[in-house]
């Protein structure tokens, strides 16, 4: 109890950090259409998910997730008739840190799409669980 009453600064710390992971665990856990990269990995390759770039183009030349559809967020909606074949099929949406792919989701569910889930984090989260980024211009 000394301890306590000498480092309470410390206690109050911890009590606060670990709040705040408990509740960010929370958040994250009732909403299932934010995936992690290794989440979305597993979707790509046990469902045959499409994963969709919606960064811009200077953005997207400078490394991308390998096989990512480019149509920048700008474009999606006017560009969207280009999904359509992969309506059953989950589409991932991926941009930088993971705001723009949420502007995406809503875009895309307007127009009919279901299986719609966002890259957490966007590319920034995915090149830190080291997954594999492309530079080859298509």
């Amino acid at each position: 109890m000394e301890f306590l009453q000498q480092n309470w600064y410390w206690a109050a710390l911890a009590v606060a950090s670990g709040g705040w992971l408990l509740f960010d665990f929370a958040r994250t856990q009732g909403d299932k259409s934010q995936l992690s990269p290794v989440e979305a990995t597993l979707l790509i390759n046990r469902e045959d998910a499409v994963l969709v770039d919606v960064r811009d183009q200077g953005e997207y030349a400078k490394g991308h997730i390998p096989n990512a559809r480019h149509i920048p967020l700008a474009d999606l909606e006017r560009r969207s008739s280009e999904l359509e074949k992969f309506k059953d099929r989950p589409i991932v949406l991926c941009c930088a840190s993971g705001n723009r792919s949420g502007a995406a989701v809503s875009a895309l569910k307007k127009a009919g799409f279901e299986k719609l889930f966002q890259l957490r984090g966007g590319l920034f989260e995915w090149e830190k669980a080291g997954q594999p980024v492309s530079r080859k211009r298509k």
